[in-house]
């Protein structure tokens, strides 16, 4: 998958500055207007599958679910979503 990126120019491969034995792949500028780009279409399709099937209860419970993982996997992170209530 990385190939085909770096292929496009989207991606390119250096090595980590920590620890060498890994591979970093870092998106280019021409790679970031790519998302950029598709960003928009990309929202409206997740929205359309996975939250407008769901009542509002079950959008409550999803909300409260990615929050409980993300205070797990960094506690001290402010919850963006805690300014929507």
């Amino acid at each position: 998958m990385v190939g085909r990126l770096e292929r496009r120019g989207w991606v390119r491969r250096t090595p980590d500055p920590t620890d060498g034995r890994y591979t970093l792949a870092v998106l280019t500028e021409q790679g970031w207007a790519k998302v950029v780009e598709t960003a928009p279409g990309h929202v409206a399709e997740v929205r359309r599958l996975a939250f407008d099937p769901l009542t509002r209860a079950r959008q409550r419970q999803l909300r409260e679910i990615g929050r409980r993982i993300g205070r797990a996997v960094d506690p001290d992170a402010p919850c963006p979503g805690d300014r929507f209530g």
